[in-house]
């Protein structure tokens, strides 16, 4: 099982996200602490706002008061719903919110059945949670988790399915929140050792890295600009600086996990499942689509990179296994780009095979972004509501009638400056 923990300050996104899925009948509340749970399944997040917010006090310092985490089982799991309930409920006791409201949803927008859990990070006297070594500590409960419920262990497991992101699509627009819905995750989650290799494995998914270097006011300069591509490789649109994304993707912070994963790659041998797919799909004569098709069986991409004349001059492989990027060279002589260039090179060059069956991961999706919004000017939970809801102005979302219920103390709230 993996535990994806996001923190903010937008409870109503976080909300709407889940909303959204039950009402297009791809999710279902499987239980709530705290929280007005309705009996007839339909869920409003007007009336699931004002419950959080009955509990949040008048004053609190903490500027990102929200939880989000989603609990992925392995798809070979089969789980009740009861059971996917029961593992909620214990994964926020032993992570310490057991005392605090939350809601429980299962999606089903995928073939994988996964939680997301929404809660907060203030208690009732306005104290935060404890988040000491949260992830350490995430991590040891669902390993925990997985012995109790006889579940396939996450570990050592071929887990690319639940982390596939989606390329960009230039005809879709917005290629800023495209480009880092991709890059962000993709720059934690893979292993690369080079820029080049990083180009490699973000050209997959139609994005495009160029380096800056030069001098400001007489000081070295080094940045990163991102960019969209079509289905031809070409740019489209204004390249976007790295800063606009985030440490993470920029040169410095691409550097750090570039000499992180060269050592991970050294200390786990991450490249002995590249090296020995590779080496299989390699035997025999056979075209360039069908040495593809044998990599892409055992979860392996590879990218060719030619001059004019098509010859292969770099050689590329992306495992999504073991989300390792490595150049041929890497692998050993007899995988460089030299070698390939006699079994693939010249004109018989054939076009680059789109990602397959690619799924936008519920982990990574844009949990901030709104499907509903009211009027908050008279809300109870006065000036607090502002940070926690939505800045946009959509349009109100017809609502669901949900049964009467019992009418509470209003309380104004208000947030400290």
């Amino acid at each position: 099982m993996v535990a994806k923990i996001n923190i903010g300050s937008n409870l109503y996104g976080a909300l709407a996200y889940n909303q959204e899925k039950v009402d297009e009948g791809l999710g279902k509340i499987l239980g709530s602490n705290l929280v007005f749970e309705p009996t007839d399944g339909q869920f409003n997040v007007s009336d699931c706002m004002e419950d959080f917010m009955q509990f949040v006090p008048a004053h609190f310092r903490t500027e990102k008061p929200v939880f989000h985490v989603s609990l992925n089982p392995h798809p070979d799991d089969r789980l009740t719903d009861d059971q996917l309930a029961d593992i909620g409920r214990e994964y926020m006791e032993k992570l310490g919110y057991g005392n605090q409201p939350y809601l429980i949803f299962k999606h089903e927008d995928i073939d994988r059945e996964h939680l997301h859990i929404v809660s907060l990070r203030v208690d009732s006297e306005g104290k935060k949670i404890d988040s000491y070594k949260e992830h350490e500590r995430s991590k040891e409960i669902t390993e925990h988790l997985e012995r109790k419920y006889n579940q396939n262990p996450a570990e050592g497991q071929k887990r690319s399915e639940q982390w596939e992101l989606t390329p960009v699509d230039v005809s879709k627009g917005d290629l800023k929140k495209q480009i880092a819905a991709v890059i962000k995750p993709l720059a934690s989650m893979y292993h690369f050792q080079s820029m080049g290799e990083y180009k490699a494995v973000l050209s997959l998914y139609n994005i495009n890295v160029e380096e800056l270097k030069g001098e400001v006011k007489g000081k070295p300069y080094r940045g990163l600009l991102y960019s969209a591509m079509d289905s031809e490789g070409n740019k489209v649109g204004n390249p976007l600086k790295s800063s606009i994304f985030g440490k993470s993707v920029g040169y410095d912070g691409l550097e750090k996990r570039m000499a992180k994963s060269a050592e991970r790659i050294k200390t786990k041998n991450l490249k002995t499942h590249t090296l020995k797919a590779v080496s299989e799909a390699k035997q025999g004569r056979q075209s360039e689509s069908e040495f593809r098709a044998k990599l892409r069986q055992q979860g392996i991409d590879v990218l060719f990179r030619r001059n004019d004349e098509g010859r292969i001059y770099g050689a590329t492989f992306i495992d999504h296994t073991t989300r390792t990027v490595l150049n041929g060279s890497r692998l050993g002589k007899e995988y460089s780009a030299n070698v390939f260039n006699d079994l693939y090179g010249g004109n018989q060059q054939q076009a680059q095979e789109p990602i397959q069956d690619t799924r936008l991961s519920d982990i990574y999706k844009n949990t901030e972004k709104p499907t509903t919004q009211y009027d908050t000017s008279n809300s109870v939970t006065g000036g607090l509501f502002s940070i926690l809801a939505p800045e946009s102005e959509n349009h109100p979302k017809e609502e669901m009638p949900l049964p009467r219920r019992k009418k509470k103390k209003k309380r104004r709230y208000g947030r400290q400056m």
